[in-house]
């Protein structure tokens, strides 16, 4: 059984719980487009550009063995295309297709809407404050751009 606990709460422990709250909400929209969470990520760092196999498994952090058979997935399923690298011919690059790109979008864009949600009672104030110390989180600890669409939204 879960205990709720009211009060304030630790950095550390604020930090870790909200991951379970932002998580849930990740799986829930990943699940309603069809896709696991590991798909929702691939789709969403290839919104940008294609990837090289190498940069994809470093920004995603995943083994060889593992991106292979997510891309492999995702492919059989029309969401990403391996396409020949021009810089080397012995390396594939992995971008979406038109579906995956239709796809990717919807799904970035609710998921960003619902997690948007989760600050819903924020004013604006707090929620520039949050956004700002979280990415100073991320930037200090140079965690990848996995999350960023084209328009930036979230």
């Amino acid at each position: 059984m879960s205990k709720h606990v009211d009060g304030p709460i630790g950095m550390a422990s604020a930090l870790v719980r909200s991951t379970f709250v932002v998580n849930a909400v990740y799986a829930n929209s990943a699940r309603e487009y069809g896709l696991t969470q590991q798909q929702g990520q691939l789709l969403c760092v290839l919104m940008a550009q294609p990837y090289g196999m190498g940069e994809l498994g470093h920004v995603l952090g995943l083994a060889k063995s593992s991106l292979t058979g997510l891309v492999d997935r995702s492919e059989r399923n029309g969401l990403v295309r391996r396409k020949p690298d021009p810089r080397d011919s012995r390396a594939v690059r992995v971008a979406l297709t038109r579906r995956g790109a239709k796809l990717a979008d919807g799904f970035y864009t609710e998921t960003c809407r619902r997690v948007a949600e989760l600050t819903s009672g924020f004013a604006p104030a707090e929620r520039d404050a949050l956004a700002g110390l979280l990415g100073r989180v991320v930037a200090d600890n140079k965690v990848h751009t996995v999350f960023v669409g084209p328009d930036h939204m979230c």
